[in-house]
């Protein structure tokens, strides 16, 4: 579907063909009818899949065509990086128009502080946030809403994981109750239904069916023991293979001690967390997009917050605990039609993971063998999901060793 069916403003369609931009996604072609309508809607859709646009698209063309435009729409999302995204993609399509924008975020200093308070006085056409600087903003009085016309919710499940439920019901007590609802999410879990019940008015449903990772990925799996995993990457990151490289780490703390590990070892990385300032944050991003910094380390946050094209390969240290999880970590690599390689780490605790993933995708991931120097690897027994758990042992008390101390097995 041409985008110039949707008969937008002309200057909206000009900035979109200058972008080169012509056919439609799926979703866009969905979406996009429903939100000219007005409608309130909920979209299951995943990050690759054209969403933003989906949304800011309608809403951008319903605001060229109106009169009083005083903080007309406010975006949520769940981190500063994707709420940047948003914004730039808002610039590139507002550039023949006069559609203004503002981002809203934490972490910053006292001047970007005020910069946000006298942009909101002065009233913007959409406000980009993340919930919890916002609330600040309008607990203070600075910011109005009541005049707001559409309120939109990008990747609210990863909002509800982050802890933003309160913090969503908080701040949509300051909208008014006569709006338009707009949510996106690339699952729908029972609490994403759950906060749609609360805020949508009879919404339109849409659900793209989570795609599968591009043909151009090369999956593979090693199966290791924890002990294996970091002199197994440290072997395989040393190669001149990859020059660009993400891994993915479950929890914050273990992307902190990675960043460690692998300098100590002489690789060229950065460890991306929430604990870093905002201006550590853009620098170490800005380096991974330029090619400076080779290696990224984060956590699933991570996963949805990054556009950078180039990406040759993407490293599990840690199977995600959901599988779609899975298909949005290893989609950051063999973008737009490109070859790219996705290596997990599976130790004997994460088989069920492993299986849910394969089950998902519908595909065996290519085992690979570990480098003999390692040792050997942990059995493969054929994952039973009748099978009942194993009992956890009790807590000896004794203080646990941390998997980058330890020494490989000998074999």
């Amino acid at each position: 579907m041409d985008f110039k069916d949707f008969n937008f403003n002309p200057d909206l369609l000009e900035g979109l063909l200058a972008m080169g931009f012509r056919n439609a996604t799926p979703i866009q072609q969905q979406a996009i009818p429903l939100i000219l309508d007005k409608k309130d809607l909920i979209a299951c859709a995943q990050t690759g899949t054209g969403k933003t646009g989906a949304y800011l698209l309608p809403i951008m063309n319903m605001i060229a065509g109106t009169e009083e435009r005083h903080n007309n729409t406010l975006i949520l999302a769940p981190t500063r990086e994707l709420a940047q995204q948003i914004d730039l993609q808002v610039e590139a399509l507002s550039y023949f128009t006069n559609i203004s924008s503002l981002t809203v975020y934490g972490g910053g200093d006292g001047i970007a502080y005020e910069q946000q308070k006298r942009s909101m006085r002065e009233g913007v056409d959409i406000i980009i946030a993340t919930p919890g600087r916002l609330i600040s903003h309008l607990s203070s009085g600075v910011l109005k809403l009541d005049q707001l016309q559409h309120l939109v919710l990008d990747e609210a499940d990863r909002m509800l994981d982050m802890g933003f439920y309160d913090d969503i019901v908080r701040i949509v007590s300051y909208l008014p109750q006569v709006r338009q609802t707009v949510m996106f999410s690339a699952t729908m879990p029972p609490k994403i239904r759950k906060l749609a019940s609360t805020l949508l008015n009879n919404p339109e449903q849409i659900s793209l069916a989570i795609s599968k990772p591009a043909e151009g990925i090369s999956q593979q799996v090693y199966m290791v023991h924890d002990e294996q995993k970091v002199p197994l990457l440290s072997s395989l990151l040393k190669t001149d293979e990859f020059k660009s490289i993400i891994v993915f780490a479950s929890t914050k703390e273990k992307v902190k001690n990675l960043g460690k590990v692998f300098r100590n070892l002489g690789l060229k990385t950065e460890a991306f967390h929430s604990d870093l300032g905002q201006k550590e944050r853009e620098s170490i991003l800005l380096k991974f997009k330029n090619r400076q910094l080779p290696i990224l380390i984060g956590t699933d946050v991570l996963s949805r917050g990054i556009d950078v094209e180039g990406i040759d390969l993407v490293v599990n240290f840690d199977v995600p605990h959901d599988a779609e999880d899975y298909v949005h970590r290893i989609g950051r690599t063999a973008r737009a039609e490109t070859k790219g390689t996705a290596i997990t780490l599976v130790n004997s605790r994460d088989k069920r993971k492993l299986a849910s993933i394969e089950k998902l995708i519908e595909k065996q991931i290519e085992r690979m063998p570990l480098p003999e120097h390692l040792g050997e690897a942990p059995a493969e027994v054929p994952f039973d999901p009748s099978a009942p758990r194993p009992a956890r042992k009790p807590d000896s008390g004794k203080p646990k060793r941390k998997f980058w101390n330890k020494k490989p097995k000998a074999q």
